[in-house]
């Protein structure tokens, strides 16, 4: 059986995770080590205290979670910090993240993943970040009540709701851009108009990405931030299982947002 640091190795080599720029809190890769052997391991959108519970509930060796430990900054450890901790040293669960590098990854990414979901067939690149772009985007001529509505069933499969920004009957999406997670701001607003795109996909967004959409013409569909990025961390899990021959587990802790 592999320890933690091999299969910490062998997701850095798979996601690049030295090579993707990300956010300060991010500190992808290894997180926390472990003492032992990994037997199974558990996966998880989010760092909380019900997931890393149930991970030692469960018996798992090692933690896989897409928003990792130090994602809100430093803080004390004491409450729910420290308890946090505290199970996770004495069942000895090891704990690796990853942010960016498995949002824009090509076959495992949460982007990749949800175009495909939605039917959609990724042809380039959306939501630019420093030196890459985290999303997908492409062509299509496909009902935009239907991407709500494929929205809409992977929303409510992970315990959440989908919005969208008016838009009339009959209306068809031509160029679509999908961003999982905090995928609506003012620059992926602007970059989807310097793009041509009429549709975003995302998972969450301001309220003035709604008023800034409508007043230019293209609709956001905003299906979850929960939701959108369950998709890559199960089949990053599922990756490790096959390749090191050991069982993963996803442990669906909704947020409803």
């Amino acid at each position: 059986m592999p320890d933690a640091l091999e299969i910490a190795a062998w997701l850095d080599a798979l996601l690049r995770t030295t090579e993707i720029p990300d956010y300060p809190g991010a500190l992808n890769g290894l997180q926390l080590a472990s003492r032992g052997r990994i037997r199974s391991i558990a996966c998880a959108v989010d760092y909380s205290t019900t997931t890393v519970r149930e991970s030692a509930r469960i018996g798992a060796d090692m933690l896989l979670v897409h928003h990792g430990m130090f994602w809100g900054g430093p803080q004390p450890l004491r409450g729910p910090a420290y308890d946090r901790l505290a199970t996770l040293i004495s069942s000895d669960v090891a704990v690796y993240s990853s942010h960016l590098p498995l949002d824009l990854h090509s076959e495992l990414g949460n982007n990749i993943l949800l175009a495909r979901r939605l039917g959609l067939e990724a042809q380039s690149g959306f939501a630019r970040f420093k030196t890459i772009e985290v999303g997908v985007s492409g062509s299509a001529d496909v009902p935009t009540a239907d991407l709500l509505a494929g929205a809409a069933r992977l929303a409510v499969e992970f315990g959440g709701n989908v919005v969208s920004t008016p838009f009339e009957p009959g209306r068809k999406t031509r160029r679509w851009g999908i961003c999982s997670g905090a995928g609506a701001d003012t620059d992926t607003i602007r970059e989807a108009l310097e793009r041509g795109i009429d549709t975003m996909i995302v998972g969450e967004g301001p309220h003035h990405t709604a008023v800034a959409a409508r007043d230019h013409g293209i609709v956001i569909i905003y299906a979850g931030h929960y939701a959108t990025e369950t998709l890559g961390i199960r089949a990053l899990g599922d990756r490790v299982a096959t390749e090191f021959g050991i069982t993963s587990r996803f442990i669906d802790a909704p947020t409803g947002l």
